[in-house]
């Protein structure tokens, strides 16, 4: 169960502090470049306090560069925490991960990968900043209890000798940036609902929410493999996964994040580092989120937008054939 924090809106315990240690870290500025980047999983044992996104809204244009074609969809709950110190400086913030299924047999696995970030959480103001680079990560997985015929093709596909992205170490890796900054990896998570779009109301969490910021980061290209067979094969599974996703991915498309917070709270360090592989464990499980379901695919008038089934069949077909022209080089 969650601590209560003050009627100030502190957690006992906190010191404060680093965000005034610096004349550039607050707002309007909240430039955060003199603080160095640390990786995301270097200082856990640093983290005493968290933010948990118990209401992760994003949001994307099915069709990128055409508003009327934008999505929304609020990923699991708690899917993703901000840790930080009693001083509030942040030193990691927990990877969002998703499973989209396609046609009960394979589900492709997506983990929005935080590699480095650097930035504060102030509780008396319930503000934050943080500056993160991250590395969406796709994977694949199989339904135990699918068809024979992708039984078959996963056997002999993930024996092959070769990073074909049947584990999370293998997946395929997309580059992402800053946007409209192709240069730049870093891209801020900021205070307030994002300003790209209206919000709609069930996207909405201001009267349970202790308080909310968002960020955005433009999508790029696959990162090249040097083998050629795999990185035709991961071409077809990045193709394929936007068709499930409604193009979540698409390169150049911009993916916003309006990340809703529980009030603060202690952390367990066993718990924040059990996290991410309780998540993958439970996805790959087919039982869904460990913390519940989140929302349909949604536009902005609430209608739940589904993948026609015939696009889904055709994802199957597209990947079964990129499965076999594999297992065919390798005869």
């Amino acid at each position: 169960m969650a601590s209560t924090p003050t009627n100030a809106g502190v957690l006992p315990g906190w010191v404060g502090g680093f965000m005034e240690s610096n004349p550039q870290f607050a707002y309007p500025k909240a430039n955060l470049r003199a603080i160095p980047p640390n990786h995301n999983t270097a200082d856990v044992a640093l983290i005493t306090r968290q933010m948990a996104a118990r209401w992760p809204e994003f949001s994307w244009q099915s069709r990128p560069t055409e508003e009327d074609s934008r999505c929304f969809q609020m990923f699991a709950p708690y899917i993703s925490r901000l840790g930080y110190s009693n001083e509030g400086r942040s030193y990691a913030v927990i990877c969002p991960q998703q499973g989209v299924w396609l046609g009960d047999e394979v589900c492709l696995n997506v983990e929005v990968t935080v590699t480095n970030q650097r930035g504060w959480v102030d509780e008396p103001s319930k503000s934050v900043a943080v500056d993160l680079s991250v590395e969406p990560k796709i994977w694949l997985t199989l339904n135990p209890a699918g068809s024979d015929t992708w039984k078959t093709l996963w056997h002999l596909l993930s024996h092959l000798p070769h990073p074909l992205p049947v584990t999370k170490q293998t997946a395929l890796r997309l580059q992402t940036h800053k946007v409209n900054s192709p240069t730049q990896p870093f891209f801020p998570l900021r205070d307030g609902v994002s300003t790209r779009f209206d919000v709609p109301p069930f996207a909405d969490h201001a009267d349970v929410a202790w308080t909310v910021a968002n960020l955005a980061v433009q999508i790029g290209s696959p990162k090249t493999t040097g083998n050629d067979l795999v990185d035709t094969f991961n071409a077809t599974l990045m193709a394929v996964f936007n068709l499930g996703s409604g193009n979540m991915l698409a390169a150049k498309n911009i993916l916003t994040w309006n990340v809703w917070f529980t009030p603060p709270d202690y952390v367990c360090t066993a718990d924040w580092t059990a996290h991410a592989e309780r998540w993958r464990l439970s996805i790959d499980a087919h039982h869904g989120s460990p913390d519940g379901p989140g929302s349909p695919v949604r536009d902005k008038h609430g209608n739940v937008i589904t993948t026609a089934r015939e696009v889904v069949d055709g994802a199957l077909y597209d990947l079964e054939k990129a499965v076999e022209h594999v297992l065919e080089h390798w005869r």
